[in-house]
């Protein structure tokens, strides 16, 4: 089994920053993908960011420039950097994996972490 815990949401004033943590712990060989999604109220979860394990990495177009996603000095971490937050970010932000485990590839979600963009 693979856990996912995401750590630094919460409510800031359009044009702040934050930045999302994920930690990854478990029986994990190693991991192909980390990604964040978000879905707000009403909405389908979307892909916000992803980073593979050569490095690669894919950003939504509604937070290209705004939002960097990157591998955290940890193991098996990947932070997002969020930057000129704006009141359309607000949602619950998750984090997503496929990883190599004892059982083979498995994908994995975490529970979510709130983020709130006051104008």
């Amino acid at each position: 089994q693979v856990q996912l815990v995401e750590s630094g949401g919460g409510l800031v004033q359009a044009g702040g920053s934050l930045t999302l943590s994920c930690a990854a712990s478990g029986s994990i060989f190693s991991i192909n993908v980390m990604d964040w999604y978000r879905q707000a109220p009403g909405k389908q979860r979307e892909l916000v960011a992803g980073i593979t394990s050569g490095g690669s990495t894919n950003y939504a177009d509604s937070v290209k420039g705004r939002f960097t996603i990157s591998r955290g000095n940890a193991r098996n971490t990947v932070n997002l950097q969020m930057n000129s937050l704006k009141p359309e970010d607000t949602a619950v932000y998750y984090c997503y994996t496929v990883t190599s485990t004892s059982l083979g590839i498995r994908s994995y979600w975490g529970p979510g972490t709130q983020v709130t963009v006051s104008s």
